[in-house]
Order: C-alpha cells, then sequence, then structure tokens
C-alpha cells in the first residue's frame, strides 16, 4: 500500500476520507492542518507570546512539538506552563517527562501549583468538598483554568494554547447536553480573536487517534497513565460511545462537529450574558463572583 502522496510506504490510512499517508506525510497533513485551524480562526498574531499548556500527555506535547515548530518560521513565540495539581504518584512523572522534552525544543517552561495558588491540593480539595455530586473533574477543571489563566498572565502571554482536540469538543458537547447546560455551547466556537485574552485550541478539528499516530510516528514521549480521578467522570463512557459510532460510520465526528460549531454560534447570540469583574479576584465573569472563588471559598469553609 503506497502513499498518497509521495508513493512510499504508506503508514496510516484517513477511514474518513479514504486518503493514504507514509509517516512523513501524515506528520506534515497535521502540522499543515494546525497551521490551517490557527489561521483561518485569527488565532494569534503577529509577535504574540503564546502559553502552550502543556500536561505531560500525548496532545498537549504533540501541540508543543508543532508550534515550536511554526514558531521558528512564524512571527509569534512561546513559553510552556504546566499545572500541578498536587496528585501523588501521578503529577510527578509528567513534569519530568515535560520537564525533559522542552529542554530538548529549547522552550523555556514554568510550573504552578493548586497549592501555592489556592493553598489547596486537589486531594485535599476533594476531602473537603460536600459531596461527590461535585466530581473530581469539576472541581480540577474549575482550578485548572483559572491556574492557567495566572500562569499566562504571569509570564506575559497574549494567548493561551491548550492541546484540546476535535474529540474533546465532541465529548464536552454531549455532557452539556446531558447536563443541561446549554449556555456553555455558545462558548465552543472555536474563533476567540474578539476576546480580550484568547484561549485557542489549535487541534480542534483533528481526531484524537492521528494525534496519538503523530506522537508515536514523531517519537514523542507521554505519560500513558490515566489520571487516578478519571472513572468518576461520564467523559469516558462518551468517548467510547462516539468512538463505536465512528467506527461504524467513518466521518460522523467530523460532521458532529460542524453541527457543534453551528449550533455554537446561535446560542452564543440568543444567550449573550454581559461580562462583570467578579469581585474577589478581579477576572471576567457573568456574575458578581465568579465559579473559581465560589468554589474556593466553599472549600475553605468546609475546611474550618
Amino acid at each position: 500500500m503506497q502513499c498518497d502522496r509521495c508513493q512510499d510506504q504508506a503508514a496510516y490510512t484517513r477511514k474518513y476520507s479514504g486518503v493514504k499517508l507514509c509517516s512523513t506525510c501524515f506528520s506534515n497533513s497535521i502540522v499543515r492542518k494546525t497551521a490551517k485551524t490557527i489561521s483561518k480562526f485569527n488565532m494569534i498574531k503577529n509577535n504574540e507570546l503564546v502559553a502552550v499548556a502543556v500536561s505531560g500527555g500525548k496532545d498537549s506535547l504533540a501541540l508543543l512539538k508543532i508550534m515550536q515548530e511554526m514558531s521558528t518560521s512564524h512571527n509569534f513565540r512561546i513559553k510552556a506552563i504546566t499545572i500541578d495539581e498536587g496528585i501523588p504518584g501521578y503529577r510527578n512523572e509528567a513534569l519530568e517527562i515535560v520537564e525533559k522534552f522542552c529542554n530538548e525544543l529549547n522552550v523555556e517552561h514554568k510550573v504552578y501549583s493548586y497549592k501555592d495558588l489556592f493553598e489547596l491540593t486537589l486531594d485535599q480539595a476533594l476531602d473537603l468538598r460536600e459531596n461527590e455530586k461535585t466530581s473530581s473533574c469539576t472541581i480540577c477543571g474549575t482550578l485548572r483554568r483559572r491556574a492557567i489563566d495566572h500562569a499566562a498572565k504571569d509570564i506575559g502571554a497574549n494567548v493561551i494554547a491548550t492541546g484540546h482536540n476535535l474529540d474533546d469538543t465532541l465529548q464536552t458537547f454531549v455532557i452539556n447536553m446531558l447536563s443541561g447546560d446549554t449556555n456553555k455551547i455558545g462558548w465552543m466556537n472555536p474563533d476567540t480573536s474578539t476576546n480580550t485574552f484568547r484561549k485557542i485550541k489549535p487541534f480542534c478539528e483533528i481526531y484524537e487517534e492521528e494525534i496519538v499516530f503523530y506522537a508515536f510516528t514523531n517519537n514523542i514521549p507521554f505519560q500513558s497513565e490515566p489520571c487516578p480521578h478519571m472513572s468518576e467522570g461520564i467523559r469516558t463512557e462518551i468517548r467510547e460511545f462516539l468512538n463505536s459510532l465512528e467506527k461504524d460510520h467513518s466521518g460522523i465526528k467530523n460532521s458532529l462537529y460542524q453541527s457543534v460549531i453551528k449550533l455554537s454560534e446561535i446560542v452564543k447570540e440568543s444567550n449573550y450574558k454581559q461580562k462583570t469583574i467578579c469581585e474577589k479576584c478581579g477576572n471576567e465573569c457573568t456574575g458578581n463572583v465568579c465559579s473559581v472563588c465560589n468554589m474556593v471559598l466553599k472549600l475553605k469553609e468546609n475546611q474550618t
């Protein structure tokens, strides 16, 4: 089986398109698609500093490699930031992988911890939650978003880039639908060019399995051990459901993604809320106090 672009031995077949690619042409296609997404949604402007959020997983490390390559030929700079939740036996391995990879790429890297920012590790926060209806993913995700915002501002970044892929977007969409949180669907449009502080997802149009293959074919080391708390949420079940649909109906994820983007634009216009400034921390929110401050305050009240 030959590559459709260079006639070398094919290593990957895109089932939804039928295109067969060798490792080199496949890798180049991922870089081109990432660059096209960045350009299409005006994700990065000239001479901006991009904070690449790197967890140690396949997506974020693959993104870091591609962003580093692009920064050498495009007019922007990058720095890597990592958030340490304080999960014993899990985060330490990832921190070592990220630090070594950043050194190889000659990318500046800085770590920020929940403990320093919130005076609580994730495990301590989970012990303080009122009940297990508030999942570990909900608490961690809320704190992580604020930690990443803080990190980006600390290094003077204009933009935050995360490794969220097309599968992540679909899973989040289904979660929001199942939980009745339809307002959040209006936040899923990848074009954040008009936002005061931009958060971009350059992999938002790329399948997760393609990023896995990109990581393997480019010998990118990444943490394969899953987070010990991931079984609490419904995301894994949704991932398996969507993968089973894609297996039997190639391209269905792409079709659903296009629907999500169209719905996001409609919901954003119909459910627009005036942004205000949080009374506690000064960050933008839609109420008097942001969700992060509300959560931290409740956890600390339980601590006492």
